[in-house]
């Protein structure tokens, strides 16, 4: 069966909700090649990545055409089945895309049954709160950047069904940013 995993940039008092703050770990002269290694390991490991409409439609918008990616993010985007939760989107506009329709909880665990590599799901911050609650989710793959911004929507903010988890990885960047790897119990 294939794993289901939310993976978030978060700062270290929780929050999610994408702003600015991610330019802390990308100043000038911060070697981040251990980061983006980091990064083309994950996706390697990946064949799908999910999202709820708004994020999908923000990546739409930023990442298909980019030539400046030297991450790699572009061309695993551009290549993996992308699955966007939508009851109103109608063309998603990028290629290998699949809009569900139909309860994602439902819909998500059928795809995890399916062969496979592992499902990633980053931003989508509701569509993440839904997984969470319909117990589907089986490692988080938090990066941890060295900001605290006091406001914003938090990962597990109202979370009451968050199984028991375990921690297998610590990973440091030299940007300053850490991986913090969690499974179910």
């Amino acid at each position: 069966m294939r794993k289901l995993i939310v993976t978030e940039n978060i700062t270290l008092d929780g929050v999610i909700e994408a702003t600015d703050w991610f330019d802390v770990a990308d100043r000038e002269g911060v070697d981040q090649s251990d980061l983006v290694a980091e990064l083309r390991e994950q996706a390697a490991a990946s064949d799908a990545v999910l999202f709820g409409r708004v994020t999908f439609e923000q990546m739409r918008g930023y990442w298909p055409n980019r030539t400046d990616d030297t991450s790699g993010v572009t061309e695993h985007l551009n290549k993996v089945t992308k699955y966007v939760v939508s009851g109103t989107l109608r063309e998603p506009e990028w290629d290998n895309t699949v809009i569900l329709r139909g309860p994602p909880a439902e819909e998500i665990a059928v795809i995890k049954t399916a062969p496979g590599r592992d499902i990633v799901a980053t931003g989508s911050i509701r569509l993440v709160r839904a997984l969470i609650a319909a117990d589907l989710v089986d490692e988080y793959r938090l990066f941890v950047y060295p900001v605290v911004l006091g406001t914003g929507e938090r990962l597990f903010a109202g979370a009451t069904r968050v199984p028991a988890l375990r921690l297998v990885e610590t990973r440091p960047f030299r940007s300053g940013v850490v991986l913090l790897r969690y499974r179910r119990r």
